[in-house]
């Protein structure tokens, strides 16, 4: 790698949460050496990937599915210590062991075509000329504000669920609650027991799921945000497919009347919202539990995105561009499917390169 003015690598992977790890593991064990010829860069200050800004009251015992990074299981964790220390410290630990040498905290500015068929990665440690990307951004870094009518005069105080620190802010509060996915959930249950009064809205009715998910249910699942990736549509969640696991909690909840949900109000007031039918609620802070898009507004100079409004995949590879890989957006955007997607990232990225390595030890 040259370290004066531009430098040279095989592959940079941009992102250290899941689906990087992931992927930089399966580069290190097809031979590939870091910051050799490849290089991981990441945005955020510590290990941990987005899980690092999760809010201290979400304990790692109140976390659905956290799959194992590949090579390492996670054993022995404190189910009620918060789940960002937990995870965080194991992919520290992760990131040690395999020797990954993740630089941090890195911005990865915007991706251009380069001389020589590579690309050029301006960052804040300089330029990268690599021949092939792994885009593991995520999406934390770009929640979605929804707009209605009325905002900007409410008077109290709207957040989005990524600041949210926990429920003691809203102690006495009565506070409306917009969103229909886990966060939503999970927040609504923890705010309930100290406001004053909730109000609960989706866009939609909130599927519930009861019972085990099993593997057939799961592909199904990953299948339909596939099918919008491969359209070239803007991904949506697995989760927003796959429905809320119901809990003994949300049970519990479910009977005291926290989880009784109102379709989408259509203004808001200074003091509240409004429904066409003439319903009226009065709250003091608003809370958008509306999710995230995928942050890869630094891809925008190769213009990969389609129509539709998304990037087009084949597998993880971008259509437009295959030298772009795409893990951990739309189907590939769980923990599981975070690990098969840096797999198949660099089982891909080895043919592309077409060069033979001896594996690392």
């Amino acid at each position: 790698m040259n370290h004066i003015g531009v430098r040279e690598t095989e592959v940079v992977v941009a992102g250290a949460g899941q689906a990087g790890l992931a992927a930089a593991f399966h580069l290190r064990r097809a031979g590939y050496e870091p910051d050799r010829d490849f290089v991981v860069l990441d945005h955020a200050p510590r290990p941990g990937g987005a899980w690092q800004f999760r809010w201290p009251t979400l304990t790692y015992a109140k976390v659905h599915g956290l799959h194992a990074l590949p090579g390492m299981e996670l054993t022995g964790a404190d189910p009620d210590r918060p789940s960002a220390e937990v995870i965080g410290a194991y992919f520290g630990t992760y990131e040690r062991t395999f020797g990954l040498r993740v630089h941090r905290p890195v911005d990865v500015r915007a991706v251009r075509d380069g001389a020589a068929g590579r690309l050029l990665l301006e960052t804040s440690e300089g330029t990268y000329a690599a021949r092939a990307l792994v885009n593991a951004t995520g999406t934390w870094d770009r929640p979605f504000w929804p707009r209605f009518p009325g905002q900007e005069v409410f008077r109290g105080r709207q957040l989005h669920s990524s600041a949210y620190r926990g429920p003691q802010d809203f102690a006495g509060q009565r506070v409306l609650v917009v969103g229909g996915g886990t966060s939503a959930v999970q927040q609504l249950l923890e705010i309930a027991e100290v406001a004053a009064a909730t109000t609960w809205v989706t866009r939609r009715p909130p599927l519930f799921r009861e019972g085990p998910f099993d593997e057939q249910q799961g592909r199904a699942a990953v299948a339909r945000v596939e099918e919008r990736v491969r359209a070239g549509l803007p991904p949506q969640s697995v989760v927003s497919v796959t429905g809320l696991p119901m809990t003994e909690t949300m049970r519990q909840a479910r009977e005291r009347g926290v989880l009784e949900r109102l379709p989408l109000f259509d203004r808001l007031t200074g003091t509240g919202a409004i429904w066409s039918d003439g319903r009226s609620v009065e709250a003091d802070t608003i809370l958008y539990a509306t999710g995230f898009r995928a942050a890869i507004d630094h891809l925008a100079p190769l213009k990969l995105r389609e129509p539709g409004g998304g990037i087009r995949l084949d597998g993880t590879r971008a259509v437009r561009d295959p030298r772009i890989h795409l893990v951990g957006y739309g189907p590939s955007a769980s923990t599981i499917g975070a690990n098969r997607a840096g797999r198949a990232a660099v089982r891909d990225i080895k043919q592309l390169l077409g060069t033979e390595r001896v594996p690392a030890a």
